[in-house]
């Protein structure tokens, strides 16, 4: 099982900045085809909201790798 965490973590940590890109990427198209400013600030928007959430993706897949998910707590109280 450690093993599948180490590898769903070099995902996490590489599914973020391609997330990113891509996000860029398709905001760049969407606003030089139609360059008015309700697509300008829906697009700010997506991309302040989006790439918080692909960096926590990264940071996720970090601990991953790490093996801080190795061993989790069996029982509830030890939180």
């Amino acid at each position: 099982m450690n093993t599948i965490k180490r590898l769903l973590g070099w995902i996490w940590l590489l599914l973020g900045p391609v997330t990113i890109f891509y996000l860029v990427r398709t905001a760049g198209h969407e606003i030089a085809a139609k360059p008015v400013i309700d697509t300008k600030v829906q697009w700010g928007v997506f991309i302040i909201v989006f790439v918080p959430i692909a960096i926590g993706l990264m940071i996720f897949g970090y601990y991953g790798i790490k093996g801080e998910y190795d061993q989790l707590p069996e029982d509830s109280s030890q939180l």
